[in-house]
C-alpha cells in the first residue's frame, strides 16, 4: 500500500500506518504520534495504566486536532 499523502504530491512512498482518524495509509514522513494515556472506568485498582500507548495520525488529521 502506498502513502496517500505522497500519492496526492506525485510521489510513491510506502505505508507503514494507518490514520486512527481518516484511515488513510501514511509513510514515516507524513505519520505523527502522540502518546495517550489509557483509561479505564473506575473499578477496583488502576484506572490509568503507567505506560502511555500511542496513537497514529496522519498530518491533516493531526492538525485538525491541534486547531480545536
Amino acid at each position: 500500500m502506498n502513502c496517500y499523502e505522497c500519492v496526492n504530491q506525485g510521489l510513491t512512498s510506502d505505508a507503514v500506518a494507518v490514520c486512527r482518524l481518516c484511515g488513510a495509509a501514511v509513510c514515516t514522513a507524513h505519520v505523527r504520534t502522540e502518546p495517550v494515556q489509557i483509561r479505564e472506568s473506575a473499578n477496583p485498582g488502576k484506572v490509568v495504566h503507567d505506560r502511555p500507548a500511542r496513537q497514529l495520525t496522519c498530518v491533516v488529521c493531526s492538525a485538525a486536532e491541534e486547531s480545536r
